[in-house]
């Protein structure tokens, strides 16, 4: 059976649809075909040389048993709330958004695995409302806590507060049948705890960062325990993968992705907006904002030059924010390229009704399909972008399943890696996140943190000078 595709769109990015001043000519694609085909035989060494191993996530099949027995294990239960957050989240809320039906929670009849909660925070208001609900309902929960080392603030935080509540509602020997672990496989805070209670464990592979981690069990469990079909996901991105390991530049959409992305930054487009035209794959533009901001947003170069380089991703929902954000993107700086998400065969539809004899200036609706609307709104919207000079990419679905889906995601990773090289900084570390948990460590009185506590003092209370 042939596999449902998705397209990769750049005609909307070129000087024939643009004009010069904001396109790309032919000769500019021909410099940057030049620039990134030696980028792609790059990282396609570095990949044999074992330093790019999320590259090989599609081809986990040892990984696929493990959670596919973990899942069938734990499938008794009513709510599966996963742990987490950044990297440990995104993908998990990403995956469940697009291959879940909207009411997936509430409504029994659309849910037949257990309900999903991904508690990506530690808003007190928030996790207060969520334990209340859940009060009388912890016999029936499983936590899977998500964490490479287990000191993460946030994560360790709810998961002290679950052990705690497990404890006192099921007893001290509940935590083996309502805890997973997904963690490091060796060592770590979490690992020392997985091994101390005995707790059912799967690892977060080594080399591979939170944000390109979806594709590991880290976000496999909860869509396998949720009915997605996690081999058909792996399929999907082990498709994409052929694709984007082509060395000829034109035939490679990853390293097109990147040029073009790289090429605008250079032309003072700096901005990066992922538009999708699909509530199944809105949560996938947050998920995009943390891959593309945390790897590409860098102060120095790979040679330790300062450079402060990075596009800036924003997140936008079609066609909501046509309402909220569009008049700024046509009318104000022209400093944005635009990704849009378009899906062809939604799977459901729903026709709209016919308009009332005191409205006939509706007729023009009555009886079409809703997603002819949507997708209308998509093209029309491109299209005044377009004729206002700003550039536009298309990923197009021809359907939202976890085939489509994991080809999305691996053509997003690897995109991510050759924009790291064209950029020519480490595009797989974080350094400028430690500071901020350090800080985060020394105000909640860890005692290795104490100096530092001392130099955040005057930050830690506003100065009544500047208080209107």
């Amino acid at each position: 059976m042939k596999q449902h595709q998705i397209k990769f769109y750049y005609k909307n990015v070129t000087a024939e649809v643009l004009g010069s001043e904001h396109g790309i000519t032919e000769k500019q694609f021909d410099q940057l075909a030049q620039k990134t085909e030696p980028l792609i035989e790059q990282l396609s060494a570095d990949r044999s040389a074992d330093k790019v191993r999320y590259r090989d996530l599609p081809y986990q099949d040892k990984t696929v048993e493990q959670v596919k027995k973990v899942a069938k294990e734990f499938g008794w239960c009513e709510n599966f709330v996963v742990l987490g957050i950044g990297g440990s989240a995104l993908g998990n809320i990403a995956l469940q958004t697009a291959l879940n039906p909207y009411m997936y929670n509430l409504d029994d009849k659309q849910r037949k695995c257990p309900r999903l909660f991904v508690l990506d925070n530690v808003d007190p208001s928030q996790i207060s409302s969520f334990l209340g609900w859940l009060t009388d309902r912890f016999d029936k929960t499983v936590f899977n806590v998500i964490s490479k080392s287990g000191r993460t603030a946030e994560t360790a935080a709810q998961f002290l507060t679950v052990c705690e509540m497990l404890e006192q509602k099921l007893g001290k020997n509940s935590l083996k049948k309502h805890i997973i672990a997904t963690t490091d496989p060796r060592e770590g805070t979490l690992r020392k705890t997985a091994n101390q209670f005995g707790l059912v464990s799967l690892q977060v592979p080594d080399g591979v960062g939170g944000r390109f981690s979806v594709l590991s069990a880290v976000g496999l469990l909860s869509a396998a325990i949720c009915g997605v079909d996690i081999e058909q996901l792996l399929a999907g991105a082990a498709e994409m993968d052929k694709k984007v390991s082509q060395q000829s530049f034109y035939q490679n959409p990853a390293a097109v992705n990147a040029a073009i992305n790289w090429h605008y930054y250079n032309r003072g487009k700096r901005i990066s907006v992922m538009m999708p035209y699909s509530y199944t794959l809105k949560d996938f533009a947050d998920w995009y904002r943390q891959l593309w901001a945390e790897s590409l947003g860098k102060a120095k170069d790979l040679s330790g030059r300062d450079v402060s380089v990075g596009p800036t991703p924003v997140k936008a929902l079609g066609a909501t924010d046509q309402h909220s954000q569009v008049q700024l993107y046509r009318e104000g700086p022209n400093d944005k390229l635009f990704t849009f998400l378009a899906v062809e065969d939604f799977g459901r539809d729903v026709q709209i009704g016919p308009a009332p004899a005191v409205a006939p200036e509706l007729g023009y609706l009555a009886n079409q399909k809703m997603s002819k609307l949507l997708n209308s709104e998509r093209i029309a919207t491109e299209y005044a972008l377009v004729a206002s000079g700003r550039p536009c990419l298309t990923v197009a679905f021809e359907k939202v399943c976890p085939y489509t889906v994991g080809q999305f995601i691996y053509l997003f990773e690897v995109s991510t890696s050759i924009a790291g090289l064209l950029f020519g900084i480490n595009a797989y570390d974080q350094p400028a996140v430690e500071l901020g948990k350090e800080a985060t460590f020394a105000l909640m009185g860890q005692s290795e943190f104490a100096a530092l506590a001392e130099k955040i003092k005057p930050f830690a209370q506003m100065d009544n000078r500047f208080i209107i």
